[in-house]
């Protein structure tokens, strides 16, 4: 039986971004599909990407920020892949923007 409203996380690897971080969320949360989480995960980076993620994080509920050591993106989407609760499931790179409607 297919759901009528499925859950899509999104997972956004994140590894010294601030300068494309907020580009990148303000897509997702213009998003017209509502029913989203976004996973974002620091892979240890040392400039503001984390605590730009966390303020997001604040405003915005389905948005959830994780921090881990820096392993290369491999290993931080399959982490990402780890904490996801979605139905579906795509990868958006922390300094790209989607269209309203990529859902």
């Amino acid at each position: 039986m297919k759901k009528e409203n499925p859950l899509v996380s999104i997972i956004i690897p994140v590894y010294n971004a601030e300068k494309y971080i907020k580009t990148c969320l303000n897509s997702i949360i213009k998003q017209t599909y509502y029913n989203i989480e976004v996973i974002t995960v620091d892979d240890g980076s040392y400039d503001q990407s984390l605590k730009i993620c966390q303020q997001y994080q604040l405003e915005y509920p389905m948005i959830k920020v994780f921090h881990k050591k820096n392993e290369g993106v491999a290993k931080t989407r399959n982490y990402g892949l780890q904490k996801a609760k979605g139905d579906y499931i795509t990868f958006v790179d922390s300094d790209d923007f989607i269209h309203p409607d990529y859902v």
